[in-house]
C-alpha cells in the first residue's frame, strides 16, 4: 500500500471512524456527519516546495492539477521529457515523480483534461504514434496506458469533454465512421465505447462526411450528464443518464450558444444563451423540454460566476449604461431561485453606476465568498448568507481605495485559501478559518513585495498543494500539511 493512500485509513484507525475523509461535499450538499464532527487545519504556515522539477528560471509550470486516489497529479515540464504526467504524495511518502514518459524523445505528449473517475485518471495524449487519445493511470509506470486507439489517424482532434459519472469517464470521440459523438469508458478498451449517435447519417453541409453532434461543455448533475450538441441546423442542450436515450432539454438556431451550465441541487440546472447578439439570457430547466425556461435576460456583458447555494444559483451581472429603466446599472451581485420574479439583483454593492464586480465566488460553510469593489475599500474579500442584509465586507487587508484584489479562492475543509496582494508581501497565499480575525497570511514564499503569485490551490493527503514563483526556481509545486486537528505531528 502507498504511503498516502493509507493516509485516511491510519486516520481513520486513529480517530475512531471506520470510513476514509478523503471526499468533500460539493457546494450544494451538507457536509457528511463524519466531516462535521472533524476540524482540519493548517499545521504551520510555511509551505514547502516539493521539488525544482525544472531547475532555473523557467520552471515546470504545473497545471491542471487533481486529487487522485493515488496522490496529486499534474501535468509539468521539465525541460527534458516536454510536458508529462506527474504525482506527488506531498510532504510525506515517497515524493514527487514523473508517471512515465509517454512520448519518448523532445516532443512533449502533452497530457491534458485530467478527470479522476472509478479510482483512476483519465486524460488524453499524444504519444506521437496514435495521435490523441485516451489514456489512464494510476499513478505507475505499468498502469499508465493507452485506452483505446479510438480513430487510426494522427490527424484526429481526439477525445475532449470529459467528465465522471457512475465510476466511468464520458467524453467526446470520432471514431472516424459515427462523426464525433458521446463516447463513455471505464477504462479498458472493452469498455470503451460509443454511448450514442445523436446525429446519424450524413452532415447537411458534407454529404460526404458522416454527421457530427460533437458533444460539448459537459457538466454532471449527482445522475445524470448535461452537454451541448448539434443535430443539423439546430444546437440543442441534452440530458443524458449514461445510456442510448439522451433527450434535449433545449432547442435553438445553430447560431445560438449555449454555456456555462451550473447544477443547483439535484434536479435544476441554469445555463446561459447567447442568441447571436453578443448578450446572454439565463435559462433554468428540470431535466425536459417542458421544464425548461428563460429568466432574465442580460444587457451587456455575460453573467459569469455562476455558483450554486443553498437551493439558489448566484452570480455576477450587470446592464449596459443606458439600458431599461429601473435596473441596476454597473455589474453587481445577483441571486435567482428558479423563478423569473425570483432572478433579482441581490445587492448594489458599489451603489449608482458603478460596478463592483463580483468574482471568484466560491462557497464555504453554506456561506458564499467573493471578491468585490464597493468604491471605497478598494477590491476586497466579501461573504454573503444569501440575503441583502447578510452580505457584507469580509475583511479589508489593504486599507483604502486600493484593495488586496483576492483571487484563487479555494475553500477546503472549512478552510479558504486565497491569493491576496499587500503592500508589505505582495501577491501571497492567504488563509481563512471563516472569521474576520482567523485570516491571515501564510509564511512568504518570495519575502518582501514582490509576492510569489499562488495559484491552484488544492488537497489531496494531508497537503494543500499549489504552485508558485519564488524567484529562484520559477513556477513549481508547493506544498502545505493540512491534516485534521491533533494530527499535524503525526
Amino acid at each position: 500500500m502507498r504511503y498516502w493512500r493509507a493516509l485516511p485509513a491510519l486516520l481513520a484507525f486513529a480517530t475512531g471512524c471506520a470510513v476514509p475523509l478523503d471526499d468533500e461535499p460539493t457546494a450544494d450538499e451538507p457536509p457528511s456527519t463524519l466531516e462535521a464532527a472533524v476540524t482540519w487545519e493548517p499545521c504551520s504556515t510555511t509551505a514547502q516546495l516539493l521539488w525544482d522539477i525544472h531547475p532555473g528560471a523557467p520552471g515546470s509550470d504545473p497545471a491542471s492539477l487533481v486529487r487522485g486516489e493515488d496522490g496529486l497529479f499534474f501535468t509539468a515540464d521539465d525541460g527534458v521529457h516536454g510536458r508529462g504526467l506527474w504525482v506527488s504524495s506531498g510532504t510525506g511518502g515517497v515524493g514527487t515523480s514523473l508517471v512515465k514518459d509517454l512520448r519518448p524523445g523532445l516532443d512533449s505528449a502533452e497530457p491534458n483534461e485530467l478527470t479522476v473517475a472509478g479510482g483512476k485518471v483519465f486524460f488524453t495524449a499524444d504519444d506521437g504514434v496514435h495521435g490523441r487519445e485516451l489514456w489512464v493511470s494510476d499513478g505507475t509506470p505499468a498502469g499508465t496506458s493507452l485506452v483505446k486507439d479510438i480513430h487510426p489517424s494522427p490527424m484526429d482532434l481526439g477525445p475532449s469533454g470529459l467528465v465522471e459519472l457512475n465510476g466511468r469517464v464520458y467524453f467526446a470521440a470520432d471514431d472516424g465512421v459515427h462523426g464525433r459523438e458521446l463516447w463513455v469508458s471505464d477504462g479498458t478498451a472493452a469498455g470503451t465505447f460509443l454511448v450514442e449517435d445523436l446525429y446519424p447519417g450524413a452532415d447537411v453541409f458534407d454529404p460526404a462526411s458522416p454527421g457530427s453532434s460533437s458533444p460539448r461543455r459537459m457538466v454532471r448533475t449527482p445522475d445524470a450528464l448535461y452537454f451541448v450538441a448539434n443535430v443539423g441546423d439546430e444546437v440543442r442542450l441534452w440530458r443524458s443518464v449514461g445510456v442510448p436515450g439522451a433527450r434535449p432539454v433545449f432547442e435553438a438556431p445553430e447560431d445560438n450558444v449555449v454555456f456555462s451550465m451550473t447544477p443547483v441541487g439535484s434536479e435544476w440546472v441554469f445555463f446561459l444563451v447567447d442568441n447571436d447578439e453578443g448578450e446572454a439570457s439565463l435559462w433554468v430547466t428540470r431535466g425536459t423540454l417542458g421544464s425548461t425556461r428563460e429568466l432574465r435576460f442580460f444587457h451587456g456583458a455575460y453573467p459569469h460566476d455562476l455558483t450554486a447555494l443553498n437551493g439558489k444559483l448566484y452570480f455576477s451581472a450587470g446592464r449596459a449604461r443606458g439600458g431599461l429603466e429601473g435596473e441596476p446599472a454597473g455589474e453587481e451581485l445577483w441571486v435567482s431561485d428558479g423563478t423569473v420574479r425570483g432572478t433579482r439583483l441581490l445587492k448594489d454593492i458599489r451603489a449608482g453606476a458603478g460596478d463592483s464586480r463580483p468574482g471568484s465566488l466560491k462557497v464555504m460553510n453554506r456561506r458564499l465568498y467573493f471578491a468585490a469593489d464597493d468604491g471605497k475599500s478598494g477590491r476586497e474579500l466579501w461573504v454573503s448568507d444569501g440575503t441583502s442584509g447578510g452580505t457584507r465586507l469580509f475583511k479589508d487587508l489593504v486599507l483604502g481605495a486600493v484593495g488586496s484584489s483576492p483571487m484563487e479562492l479555494a475553500p477546503i475543509q472549512d478552510t479558504l485559501f486565497f491569493s491576496a496582494e499587500t503592500p508589505e508581501l505582495g501577491r501571497e497565499a492567504w488563509v481563512s478559518n471563516g472569521t474576520p480575525g482567523g485570516t491571515r497570511p501564510l509564511t512568504e514564499v518570495v519575502p518582501g513585495p514582490t509576492g510569489s503569485a499562488p495559484r491552484g490551490f488544492i488537497r489531496s493527503g494531508w497537503d494543500v498543494f499549489f504552485t508558485a514563483e519564488d524567484g529562484a526556481h520559477g513556477r513549481e509545486p508547493w506544498a502545505l500539511p493540512f491534516r485534521p486537528e491533533d494530527h499535524c505531528r503525526q
